[in-house]
């Protein structure tokens, strides 16, 4: 692993892990980012990144999916055991599949490569602009006899029975439960939740929203919370209060 204090000036600002095995790579990510005052750290392997992780308490961590020995989802499920960090995974296949199982363990966006590295850190600057899911001291949310624990990642039903979701589906329930009944086009997310607009971010929205609608036992055919308004958005339909 390697740490790349930075200036004083970089020490006051947010905090980025950059783990991938091609070092070289890592290097360049992380000198595009000392430029924009990020303090630095990268790592080769996943033990060593989830060392760093707990040491230097990142704001983001840029993660390669395809690391040997703890791969990059592993990292990644561990990472959300004790951080909050927004995760952008790399990855050099660019299936549904691995956007699917990224999203499933928390990453928030994901970049195939090969990328430009002024483009991570332009998705990095959006995601910091975005707002946290679960802000110091957390809150909860009542609707449709459920209740979202943004503190702990996870939504209660009537029963008392919990199912957690994952940082990124979190932000996208904040969305929803901050606006009830009013309609929330793709631009407002997009803007909202941060990262570039265009395919790769419709399909992650997408992805997102059809996990929550299954956590909230939805029939994908008649929602009742959270409706499709096609071409122009969505309207979470439930009444909520918030404490």
């Amino acid at each position: 692993m390697q740490h790349h204090p930075g200036t004083p000036a970089q020490a006051k600002g947010y905090r980025a892990l950059v783990v991938d095995d091609e070092l070289p790579l890592a290097e360049v990510v992380a000198s595009y980012l000392e430029r924009e005052q990020f303090e630095a750290v990268v790592a080769g392997n996943g033990a060593d990144a989830i060392a760093v992780a707990r040491d230097l308490d990142p704001d983001v961590v840029i993660l390669d999916l395809g690391l040997p020995g703890i791969d990059g989802l592993e990292v990644c499920r561990q990472l959300r055991t004790f951080s909050d960090a927004y995760v952008v995974m790399l990855t050099a296949r660019d299936t549904e599949m691995d956007t699917v199982l990224g999203l499933t363990v928390g990453a928030d966006d994901y970049i195939i490569k090969p990328f430009d590295p002024a483009e991570v850190v332009a998705r990095v600057r959006a995601r910091l602009r975005g707002p946290r899911v679960a802000p110091r001291g957390g809150d909860s949310a009542r609707f449709a006899g459920w209740t979202a624990h943004f503190d702990r990642y996870a939504l209660e039903d009537e029963t008392g029975t919990e199912t957690t979701f994952s940082h990124a589906e979190g932000e996208v329930l904040r969305l929803f439960l901050e606006s009830p009944k009013r309609l929330i086009t793709r631009a407002h997310m997009q803007e909202s939740l941060g990262g570039a607009a265009g395919e790769s971010f419709d399909r992650a929205m997408d992805v997102r929203i059809s996990r929550l609608r299954t956590k909230l036992r939805e029939d994908p055919k008649t929602p009742r919370l959270i409706k499709t308004i096609y071409g122009a958005g969505y309207i979470f339909l439930g009444d909520v209060s918030w404490s």
